[in-house]
């Protein structure tokens, strides 16, 4: 009888913020995967857990997901960690995750901290809908890429950046996205905690003058109607038929959004890059 993947979500700073069921099960289970088992074990240290502790991730990623596998399928119930936050979740975890789903291991889940949570609660920003890019590209060219790419999106996005990035990126941010409210949330849960809010021309500013180092959290505000030009809305019509919505249906969508009337918009929507779809 196979065992069970519990999917562990670990303090992504402040030690203390971790549930008691996830104590519990750390504690229970034969085996702790760890993605630096030096990492884990000082949180295990920290509440006196002593565990049996293997390493699943590095340069063979996929060998060592199969030494998890094969615990798992011999009976043993196995706690899958990160250093921080939610394995799979713009961390290791995701190869060992799947390759259980493929064996039909049970996994559950215990969840817990997550950075991009606790950012959103505290920016000041919408967080009633909300996009998760993950980490902008390093590269210059493909960061533009990508931001032109959320320049029309109107829900509230939340990404992650290095530190000797974050700048360069509020930069393209700012020059492609225009002067949009932001919250650069540092080191979160931990001691030199902080939270920048404005807009990103001021936010540039500031921290031009400042030591950047440590973790950050990016919480940029969505597209608003205020001031939005009728070819991005048509533009953002066009984008809703090319993922599969009817052009009624996506003019419908894009005028209720912005106050914008549908039928022009579903008129212009058949000019130059239209199609004959209704």
């Amino acid at each position: 009888m196979n065992g069970i993947l519990f999917i562990v979500a670990t303090p992504i700073g402040n030690l203390e913020d971790i549930t008691l069921r996830a104590l519990r099960v750390l504690k229970d289970v034969d085996v702790i995967a760890a993605e630096d088992t030096r990492h884990t074990r000082k949180l295990l240290t920290r509440y006196g857990i002593s565990k049996k502790l293997i390493s699943y991730w590095g340069a063979k990623e996929k060998v060592k997901a199969e030494a998890v596998i094969e615990r798992l399928t011999g009976g043993e119930n196995v706690a899958l960690v990160t250093d921080s936050g939610t394995p799979g979740i713009s961390d290791p975890g995701e190869v060992v995750i799947r390759r259980a789903i493929d064996e039909g291991i049970e996994v559950v889940a215990v969840p817990g901290p997550s950075a991009i949570i606790a950012a959103l609660s505290i920016s000041g920003i919408t967080a009633r809908e909300f996009v998760y890019p993950g980490f902008l590209p390093p590269k210059r060219g493909l960061r533009v890429k990508m931001l032109e790419e959320l320049r029309l999106e109107h829900r509230t996005m939340v990404l992650y950046e290095a530190p000797h990035r974050l700048l360069d990126s509020l930069n393209d941010m700012y020059e492609v996205f225009g002067d949009r409210y932001c919250a650069v949330c540092h080191e979160l849960t931990k001691m030199n905690e902080e939270v920048m809010r404005g807009r990103l021309s001021d936010l540039i500013e500031e921290l031009q003058h400042r030591v950047i180092a440590g973790e950050y959290v990016l919480v940029v505000e969505g597209k608003t109607a205020e001031g939005i030009s009728a070819e991005d809305a048509v533009a953002e019509v066009r984008g809703l038929m090319r993922k599969g919505m009817r052009r009624k249906e996506a003019a419908r969508k894009i005028a209720q959004q912005y106050g914008l009337s549908q039928k022009r918009l579903y008129d212009e929507s058949l000019g130059k890059g239209g199609t004959d779809e209704t």
